[in-house]
């Protein structure tokens, strides 16, 4: 055997014993706490899904799952944490619509990739948003809001929480799919943007079903479309935008348990079983549904090609818009 036979034999022989190591470490796993990154501060719904979930998951799994919050640049920094974070199981992160479809297409220079640096576990949930009209309003449904809009090329506006958000977004799929031209107001969140519709100074505005539901019970606002693919579980006797004939107008807001790119695909499907089976007790769901959407476990496969579906529907929106984060 010549040294340069025997060299490609040593290395083969590393390579091959890294890989076994890497396969009993996977099969042993885990074997100390687990550290979920939330990219936001305590008490909003990416918070509540990985509290309520994540102690299930741990239960069964025999190990802790400690809750990081990392706050900031609207998510940006606890994702980026996560994409840097050893591949070994041992970190693991929620991410959701804004810090992984939104957020990037936003903003001109990202120090993560939503779609490379990461291995989707499992969906959490997904929720629609609602489109409301003060009480006072004419408009009971989309046709009567297009037939307005097209009566009224410049006359009539829709109000988000701010440029980017999935309020303005909403907004602006709404004028592509229906062809009209709204025009939008943004303000700097919210609650202000909820008090002008209300009083009737702005026409639309697309918001959580969550936020929105006891207004619309109480008649303070008037629903008039629901965005999802299916009608939502709260307000059930909304027809979905789909169903008023905009084909191609759905919006949902999303959430994601991910692990960074490289972790083993043995720990992944061991961590997909386990929160699949914690999203699935009919109390989990109880609770996560208190929240306004649908939980909608998955296998990872599936949420890796939902999520870059997603990536790519809004980053090409937003690109071609040439809405950006200044």
């Amino acid at each position: 055997m010549n040294a340069t036979t025997a060299r490609r034999l040593g290395g083969l022989a590393t390579i091959a014993g890294l890989m076994f190591a890497g396969m009993v470490s996977a099969q042993n796993y885990p074997v100390r706490p687990i550290r979920m990154i939330v990219p936001f501060p305590p008490g909003g719904s990416t918070d509540t899904y990985a509290r309520v979930v994540s102690p299930k998951a741990a239960e069964s799994l025999g190990q802790q799952i400690v809750i990081d919050n990392r706050t900031g640049a609207g998510g940006a920094i606890g994702a980026e944490l996560a994409a840097r974070a050893p591949a070994d199981g041992y970190t693991l992160w929620l991410g959701q619509t804004a810090n992984l479809a939104i957020g990037p297409a936003l903003r001109a220079k990202n120090n993560y990739d939503p779609i490379a640096d990461y291995n989707a576990i499992t969906l959490v949930q997904r929720a629609s948003s609602v489109l409301v009209v003060s009480p006072s309003s004419p408009l009971k449904n989309l046709k009567d809001l297009i037939d307005l809009a097209q009566k009224k090329p410049d006359g009539l506006t829709y109000g988000s929480a701010g440029v980017g958000t999935a309020g303005h977004l909403n907004g602006h799929l709404l004028n592509l799919s229906a062809g009209i031209n709204l025009t939008h107001v943004p303000y700097k969140g919210a609650a202000p943007a909820v008090v002008d519709l209300m009083a009737g100074r702005i026409t639309i505005m697309a918001t959580s079903i969550g936020s929105s539901a006891s207004f619309i019970r109480q008649g303070k606002m008037r629903a008039i479309a629901t965005t999802g693919y299916k009608r939502a579980r709260q307000l059930p006797e909304i027809p979905t935008a789909m169903e008023q004939g905009l084909k191609n107008f759905e919006v949902t807001t999303w959430h994601v348990f991910m692990a960074p790119a490289k972790t083993s695909p043995v720990i992944v499907e061991l961590l997909n079983k386990h929160f699949v089976a914690a999203l699935n007790l009919p109390e989990m769901q109880e609770k996560l549904m208190s929240e306004g959407g649908e939980v909608t476990p998955t296998t990872s496969k599936e949420a890796n090609t939902f999520v870059k579906s997603e990536v790519q529907k809004w980053g090409t929106l937003i690109r071609k818009a040439g809405i950006t984060a200044d």
